[in-house]
């Protein structure tokens, strides 16, 4: 029987749970045998690979390695994993280089095939650097599967780090950050921005978010994420908006009292998402 992760609750209540429980419940997921053993196989095999063809023609550690940059859907299409990795990242030209969504860019980096170095498989820390980030995003895939804002959430917190640190956060950092679709729908969802946002110019679109940024946390730049309290402000945000959306529950704390709230002569959807906002600032 597999370990499903333990969600009472929605929305910011639920998240900051989640949270107060999160290295218990990591470490009862890790436990699970098709976890463990994958993890194990990894460590003991990948210094032994040193071309992109031993990656991909070994479909239980290629499974570790995508899973680890979130590209889990990939490991069908090994012709295009490996020339993603095998051109590695050094030349503009390379074909991980060409996307627009930083995960390839990154995951051709870390192993290192194509690249003037070489394969960095045998590194002291490479394996564990990857089987670690693989077992966070695979905890991150079961939140999902209870809640899908929760796992959002989670993958915003980890991900926003790389942006804060890039090395012009204020400018194509954010067009990074549009092309990587699991945060760009978190600050969508904290701006309350509308679907049809994404049909804009792509110039005005990492203006607007860059306004939007401003004005809501006191920066243009993502540096600005370098602080955690800035980052638990976008997720109270994104998941206020998302519960208010989605309208409250059974197991909404107070659910009585906004079903009154919210009912004829109430102060309707409007006021419940104020409501809802309000909380989140104040958590």
């Amino acid at each position: 029987m597999t370990f499903a992760p333990i969600l009472p609750l929605g929305g910011v209540a639920g998240f900051r749970l989640l949270e107060a429980t999160e290295t218990a419940q990591r470490a009862t997921f890790e436990r699970q045998p098709i976890i463990a053993r994958d993890v194990t196989y990894f460590l003991e095999k990948i210094s032994e690979v040193r071309t992109a063809d031993d990656l991909v023609n070994d479909r239980r550690l290629l499974r570790v390695a995508l899973g680890a940059f979130g590209l889990d859907e990939e490991i069908d299409k090994k012709a295009f994993i490996k020339k993603i990795v095998a051109e590695g990242t050094e030349s503009d030209e390379a074909f991980a280089n060409r996307f627009v969504d930083p995960r390839y860019g990154r995951f051709a980096d870390a192993f290192g095939f194509g690249n003037i170095g070489g394969a960095r498989t045998g590194l002291t820390g490479f394996a564990q650097s990857i089987t670690s980030a693989y077992t966070e995003r695979q905890f991150e895939i079961a939140v999902g599967e209870g809640d899908e804002t929760m796992r959002l959430a989670l993958n915003f917190r980890r991900e926003i780090r790389e942006y804060a640190a890039a090395s012009d956060p204020s400018g194509t950092a954010w067009f990074s950050v549009m092309g990587d679709v699991p945060v760009r729908r978190v600050f969508e969802g904290a701006f309350g921005l509308p679907e049809s946002f994404g049909q804009l110019d792509i110039d005005r679109q990492r203006d607007e978010l860059r306004s939007f940024n401003n004005r809501t946390f006191g920066s243009e730049s993502l540096d600005i994420f370098s602080d955690e309290t800035k980052v638990d402000e976008v997720i109270g945000r994104f998941l206020a908006r998302a519960a208010a959306e989605a309208g409250p529950s059974a197991g909404t704390p107070g659910f009585t009292a906004l079903s009154l709230l919210n009912g004829s002569g109430g102060i309707g959807s409007a006021g419940l998402a104020n409501i809802l906002l309000s909380s989140a600032r104040l958590g």
